[in-house]
């Protein structure tokens, strides 16, 4: 199978590139090589910024694919730039979307492909959810040959899953339990919750790659490990040898007191405070032999031993450290006020 990623070095494609060249497949990428030590190697790499439409066009010089598959399509101009590229040249084009995009609130937290597209919440989801109608159209009107795909919470060893965590990333929240800090759990931490180890999660993206079952379909791919967000924390403490020490907020007190560019609204009203359940029937028929076997816990010691052998992965974030602190502090003293 000959196959072409635009991006590649994310979380999710990175595993992908992996897996397609170890099972011997032609892997291209189009990456514009701002990160090399990420590019797996033994692929062909078209050094190029995707949004540079002429210039592609150009560097991949009429070639055809089996698949195509965009990891970093955002928005519905995007998609439209990639049919213009790649229409009648590749047999099958899938779209990363995202499981954000069903429906808040859930009328049903058990989750499958027929569950409804709306999210009023979040404007990432949204982009989706309208990436995915303008695919939809191109495939009913003229046949061009797409899967969507539906990831949620994907994780690999250089990201440690919490409900919490600042515009750098999760380091902070780890670094917090490490110092014996409380750590923000939004709600009361009974809410359920998936996520998926990138590796479980390319062998069903694999799966749907060159599947005929696949073309004008949507696909959900997680992992069917249900925790709550109090496991998934208490997991991440137990890994780190310290002691659980939540914090509850409310989801509305927490996004009502957040810098705006942090986007609280979006992740945990439009995502993380839902309870979700996935049911992946769709994609265990479309691929039999998919199965996740990466445990939470399993997952975690992976991270957590990567990232303190990586300093490069601990990435400070102390507006968001000062930011819990004063957000602890407040609730303290309002309590307080209350009980005299």
């Amino acid at each position: 199978m000959k196959a072409l990623l635009i991006g590649g070095t994310g979380v999710i494609s990175k595993a992908i590139s992996r897996r397609l060249l170890l099972e011997g497949h032609e892997l291209w990428l189009i990456n514009r090589g701002n990160r090399m030590d990420d590019l797996p190697e033994g692929a062909h790499l078209i050094c190029a910024d995707i949004n540079d439409e002429i210039s592609v066009a150009r560097a991949l010089g009429g070639q055809t694919f089996d698949v195509v598959a965009d990891f970093i399509a955002f928005v519905p101009e995007q998609l439209e730039r990639d049919h213009r590229l790649f229409a009648g040249k590749t047999k099958q084009f899938i779209y990363i979307s995202s499981a954000s995009a069903y429906q808040k609130p859930l009328s049903d937290f058990r989750i499958d492909e027929r569950t409804p597209l709306a999210n009023p919440f979040w404007q990432y989801s949204r982009d989706k959810i309208r990436g995915e109608e303008l695919l939809m159209r191109y495939y009913r009107e003229e046949g061009f040959p797409i899967t969507i795909v539906r990831p949620s919470h994907t994780y690999n060893e250089e990201k440690i899953p919490v409900c919490l965590h600042g515009p750098k990333g999760s380091w902070q929240a780890v670094k917090r339990m490490l110092e014996g800090k409380p750590v923000i759990i939004p709600g009361d931490g009974s809410s359920l919750w998936t996520v998926t180890w990138n590796d479980d999660f390319a062998k069903g993206f694999i799966g749907l790659m060159g599947n005929i079952h696949a073309i004008g379909e949507a696909v959900q791919i997680t992992g069917d490990e249900v925790l709550t967000w109090n496991q998934i924390h208490r997991v991440i403490a137990d890994a780190l040898g310290v002691e659980f020490r939540p914090y509850y907020v409310s989801s509305d007190f927490l996004i009502s007191c957040s810098p705006e560019k942090w986007d609280l609204r979006g992740n945990l009203w439009g995502d993380k405070s839902n309870t979700v359940f996935f049911d992946n029937a769709k994609l265990k028929r479309l691929v039999p032999d998919f199965k996740a076997v990466v445990r939470f816990d399993q997952g975690v010691r992976r991270a957590l031993d990567y990232i303190r052998s990586h300093p490069e992965c601990q990435i400070p974030d102390p507006e968001f450290d000062s930011w819990c602190d004063r957000v602890i502090e407040a609730q303290e003293e309002a309590l307080a006020k209350l009980r005299q």
